[in-house]
């Protein structure tokens, strides 16, 4: 009687063995469930033949569960409670609540760059709660690494000696340009751009930036000769110090308009030999969560455009 080999789990079954082992009667749980005793008991041969166990023996006139009868009937309860459990989550409007959506960003990284392009996530027909995590890039990578975050913005791709299973995507790249407050404009000399930065005070970005290393290479180049004020790990402590009026400092063209009015400086002019790049790394070949896939249109259709 009992020599099939299950190969899937029939949850009508399992249900209505459930309400007769909780009942002891299969018409008493046939009442409850609004079908015939004589359904309950066909589905009940059915089930404990695809086990390939007796579930019940008879005790009078109700039924009795058997040893392997009382194990199913366990994880049976299991099973329903948690369903009932959905079904309460649903009914309270917990289900809505918020999609955590978890970012990292570079140091390096300009912040007015990542709040752009962050800030279409807000404006989801889902419900978004943004979580925004600061820092450097390998300590950023590690949390990707064990899905802490969703999706890290960086101003290079994965780094070579970093073993984690991940993706660049690039969102798109600017050339640099240089400002410094009115005051520090005056006071270089009047030749053009970039000349006019000959032994000019400067805030440098810090060896965390990808940037870093090309501005070095553009000045060589160009024959001109700077003062380095300070050395900056993080994009806007640098920009702080520009507005001061420390010295000249380099941020992305495509945000040049916000750097002037937020800082109060004035571009000098622009490096087009020298670009910035800016990456979403994620653990998604391609990119599908609704958040990151706002990120990568809005980088593409308007902000690297």
């Amino acid at each position: 009687m009992y020599g099939y080999a299950m190969t899937s789990l029939n949850y009508k079954h399992l249900r209505y063995f459930w309400m007769v082992a909780k009942t002891g009667s299969i018409a008493t749980a046939a009442a409850q469930l609004h079908v015939t005793p004589h359904a309950i008991s066909g589905q009940l041969s059915a089930f404990s033949a695809t086990l390939g166990v007796q579930l019940f023996r008879r005790a009078g006139r109700n039924l009795e569960l058997t040893d392997a009868g009382r194990r199913i009937a366990r994880h049976a309860e299991q099973i329903f409670t948690a369903g009932d459990e959905l079904l309460e989550l649903v009914r309270d409007g917990q289900l809505a609540s918020p999609l955590p959506f978890r970012v990292g960003c570079a140091d390096s990284v300009s912040k007015l760059i990542a709040c752009t392009l962050v800030e279409p996530a807000l404006r989801l027909p889902e419900p978004v709660r943004l979580v925004c995590r600061e820092g450097r890039l390998d300590n950023l990578l590690a949390d990707l690494a064990v899905h802490r975050l969703d999706l890290v913005i960086a101003d290079r791709p994965i780094p070579a000696h970093f073993s984690v299973r991940a993706y660049n995507h690039l969102l798109g790249q600017s050339p640099m340009t240089a400002f410094a407050t009115a005051a520090v404009a005056a006071g270089l000399s009047q030749a053009g751009f970039p000349a006019c930065l000959d032994d000019a005070p400067v805030l440098f970005p810090g060896e965390d930036f990808a940037v870093r290393a090309r501005l070095f290479q553009w000045l060589e180049h160009a024959d001109i000769h700077v003062r380095v004020i300070g050395e900056f790990d993080d994009s806007a402590m640098m920009k702080a110090f520009g507005q001061s009026g420390a010295g000249v400092f380099f941020a992305p063209t495509v945000i040049a308009a916000q750097v002037c009015e937020q800082y109060g400086v004035v571009a000098l002019g622009t490096v087009d030999s020298v670009v910035e790049q800016v990456y979403a790394i994620t653990t998604e070949r391609r990119m599908s969560h609704p958040a990151t896939v706002a990120i990568g249109t809005l980088a593409r259709d308007r902000l690297f455009v």
